[in-house]
């Protein structure tokens, strides 16, 4: 029986024999390995960014709103439609009556173009909202201020706007104290947020925030708003919140008991629920896909393999002759298979470092690579190595040795 260590080193010199061989198979299991550490890189990655970006609101903070949040039925949507909206009076109504609300806020939103003497940036969204917003939305003002209580009661025409707006009208100027037009109204930047970045593709810093007075005196008193509530600290209280408020808007639209309610609440928990039934089922065909590339790779390691027996059966014939066991020559074949999934695993390993590594630098997407991901490449190289190469092993362990020699 051969020691592990000249197992190993036939099995190196028969790789390095066939060098065009060996290279494009590991080159097959090399993509195979590639693509499903990158796919599974870029599914951990949407999940980060989804929460630190899309579910921003914070566990302490829930919303009502005459449209859903997180759903994907569209018939849901159209029902939704022809719900009443939610006004300013019950804005009012939930600020003053619910007693286990922290802080309650709300906004409008609405889309516009933004000027700025002869520059212009469609597609902007117009945010109103009131100064308590503030307190409940986690955006940080990074130069100037928020508005205050009086500049909304008055209606003032001041702004926040975001990166977008500031980068394409003031590049290299504070934006503070200038005048831009939005909706065809002047108003005066008094602040900027910090950048975001984009959002799945889409710009997420292409807007600006206005006080809620000023925004319904442009898209008029009864547009339809977003209450947002922030109960910090006790998640009891929290629920107790949820259930007050529900029944201050359902008595306000006189909903009876046994009626379905024509509103929506919306919590972080259920953007991230949605965004993992969706990312789930991106996950699995991904994987399937992935799964399917490597097996492809499994496949063309045992046809190489196998036609590698029928070349070698001559020098098979002659291990045999001097002394080699059939459990030689079996683990010899394993040994070159598994060696080529080994080397095939780390590269494809590298490889999906180096996708996730292009992707944190040329982009705002935080793609990388965890250790379990890598072990998870290289066992799997590893474990279609040994399934795939049993049976040409075997084969060639099968051989008869006086037929071996008789093919020379």
């Amino acid at each position: 029986m051969l020691r592990p260590q000249d197992t190993l080193a036939l099995a190196v010199d028969a790789l390095r024999a066939y060098r065009l061989r060996s290279a494009l198979t590991i080159l097959g299991l090399m993509m195979g390995v590639a693509t499903l550490i990158t796919v599974v890189t870029i599914v951990q990655g949407a999940n980060v960014y989804v929460e630190t970006k899309i579910a921003n609101l914070g566990s302490d903070v829930f919303q009502m709103s005459r449209m859903p949040f997180a759903v994907t039925d569209f018939d849901v949507i159209r029902k939704a439609q022809r719900y009443k909206r939610i006004y300013y009076e019950d804005y009012l109504a939930v600020r003053d009556f619910c007693t286990e609300c922290t802080i309650t806020g709300a906004t409008g939103r609405m889309t516009t173009r933004a000027q700025y003497r002869d520059l212009e940036v469609p597609d902007v969204t117009l945010t109103g909202q009131t100064p308590s917003m503030e307190r409940i939305d986690s955006s940080a003002v990074e130069l100037g201020r928020y508005f205050t209580e009086v500049e909304n009661s008055l209606g003032r025409r001041v702004c926040l706007i975001g990166y977008t707006l500031k980068e394409r009208f003031f590049p290299d100027q504070d934006p503070l104290g200038r005048v831009i037009k939005l909706e065809g109204r002047e108003f005066t930047v008094i602040g900027l947020y910090e950048k975001n970045g984009a959002v799945l593709g889409q710009d997420a810093d292409n807007f600006a925030v206005i006080p809620l007075n000023a925004f319904l005196d442009i898209r008029g008193r009864r547009a339809s708003l977003v209450i947002n509530v922030k109960v910090p600290g006790d998640p009891a209280r929290f629920e107790r919140a949820m259930d007050q408020a529900r029944l201050i808007l359902r008595a306000r639209r006189h909903i009876r008991p046994d009626q379905e309610e024509d509103f929506f609440i919306g919590t972080k928990d259920s953007y991230i629920r949605l965004w993992n039934q969706i990312s789930g089922a991106f996950f699995a065909v991904f994987i399937l896909v992935s799964s399917i590339s490597a097996v492809v790779g499994g496949i063309v390691i045992m046809n190489v393999m196998l036609v590698s027996v029928t070349q070698r059966t001559g020098e098979i014939g002659v291990r045999r002759a001097v002394g080699a066991s059939a459990g030689d020559i079996l683990r010899q074949f394993l040994a070159e298979s598994v060696l080529q999934c080994l080397l095939g695993g780390l590269l494809g390993t590298g490889a999906g470092f180096l996708c996730a590594e292009l992707l944190n630098r040329y982009t705002s997407f935080p793609a990388a690579v965890q250790g379990r991901v890598a072990a998870l490449g290289i066992v799997l190289a590893s474990s279609i190595g040994l399934f795939f190469g049993i049976y040409p092993a075997a084969r060639a362990a099968r051989l008869d040795p006086v037929e071996a020699l008789r093919s020379e």
